[in-house]
């Protein structure tokens, strides 16, 4: 018997972890596990989320101690690296919506810089104007869970495992995952999904019809 109680805000392992229990779909579900097996995938979570904390504040600090006349390619350095931990924290336990905040807030600040020295360049400033577009798109994308999952440079989705887990997430992850990927790139997916169907001989209608709205979605 599994006493565990799962988390109310999972990490991307934990979450993967529970995509996969009892879910025939998958090339290796998860079906028979013991606390231990949670407790690990648990601690994994938190063990990254240390880790993340750790070099936050240490962008922060670094942030703090910019110079008025920093040479811009270390500002945008540190934009940079604070965009990979924005990207970050989407995908970790517990509520990050706090860090989430102070991250785009410096992002903001950095940028506001910038374009005090683009002042006057028009194209300079067509193309920081496109890039703060581009960004809170992204950003706007990452709140789906599946994103943030599907983007982390090591990814806990396995390639073989992702026609079962857009057939399985829920439809609002799913939704924005779909602009990760281009039209023929869709195309495949959606027919490893029905061979993955047939493979199991499975009617389900609601699995037919999330692969009828994955054909025709975007």
């Amino acid at each position: 018997m599994v006493r565990i109680a799962f988390s109310e805000r999972p990490g991307r392992h934990e979450r993967h972890f529970m995509r996969k229990l009892d879910n025939v779909l998958f090339p290796r579900p998860i079906q028979d596990f013991s606390d231990e097996d949670l407790l690990d995938v648990q601690r994994l979570d938190h063990e990254e989320l240390l880790v993340f904390l750790q070099s936050l504040r240490q962008l922060v600090g670094k942030a703090a101690t910019l110079k008025p006349n920093e040479e811009t390619e270390v500002i945008l350095d540190l934009k940079s690296e604070l965009e990979k931990h924005y990207e970050q924290a989407c995908g970790l336990t517990d509520n990050q919506s706090a860090n989430k905040q102070a991250i785009a807030q410096l992002i903001d600040v950095i940028m506001a810089t910038v374009q005090r020295n683009a002042a006057g360049d028009s194209l300079a400033e067509q193309e920081l104007a496109e890039e703060s577009l581009a960004r809170k798109t992204h950003f706007a994308l990452l709140e789906s869970p599946l994103v943030a999952d599907l983007l982390h440079p090591k990814s806990v989705i396995e390639a073989d495992e992702l026609s079962a887990v857009l057939l399985t997430d829920p439809e609002d992850f799913v939704r924005p995952a779909l602009e990760l990927f281009d039209i023929d790139q869709r195309r495949l997916l959606t027919e490893d999904m029905q061979a993955l169907l047939d493979s199991h001989g499975l009617k389900d209608a609601g699995m037919r019809e999330r692969l009828n709205w994955l054909r025709t979605a975007g």
